[in-house]
């Protein structure tokens, strides 16, 4: 039976390490709801698995949205991979659907960003699929714009929509 989601027990809070198989859980099922590929996108990343260990750096952060012991999501800022310049990506941010359309998107967007400000970033690079418009439209209401090609190599090459904003 799925658990009754109240809006004001939930919260956003960085990741600990008790969550890393509830959220690798929670992001592959929302992955395979979504239908997109298994291979070059998140649902192959080897992090997956170790997230709070993958965003331990201080230029690195994983916030999650919980409630008690259920995790219905999360969304990470790191450096981007294999690019020179400072610039950090929007990483692996999925919620399950008991949580959307609640503003929780909206709530991570601005921890997230909050977050890269703090540490030094100039700028937020995003990759995200063609058919995810919902996401699409929530970070083109935080000043997000369409690019050309990919920055640095991801390794997600299943995802074919990139996006930047200045911090």
């Amino acid at each position: 039976m799925e658990k009754l989601v109240r809006k004001d027990t939930i919260v956003i809070r960085k990741i600990e390490p008790s969550d890393n198989s509830k959220i690798a859980k929670t992001i592959r099922s929302v992955l395979i709801e979504m239908g997109v590929p298994k291979v070059g996108t998140a649902y192959e990343d080897k992090a997956l698995d170790f997230m709070f260990e993958t965003y331990i750096d201080k230029r690195k952060a994983y916030f999650v949205v919980s409630d008690g012991n259920t995790i219905y999501g999360g969304a990470g800022i790191a450096p981007l991979d294999n690019y020179s310049g400072n610039i950090c990506e929007l990483q692996k941010m999925y919620f399950s659907k008991a949580i959307r359309g609640l503003g929780f998107g909206s709530k991570m967007m601005r921890q997230c960003l909050d977050f890269a400000k703090e540490v030094g970033f100039e700028k937020c690079y995003l990759e995200t699929m063609p058919y995810m418009t919902d996401a699409q439209k929530l970070y083109k209401n935080f000043g997000f714009k369409s690019i050309d090609k990919p920055l640095g190599d991801t390794g997600h090459y299943s995802c074919t929509v990139w996006m930047i904003k200045d911090l």
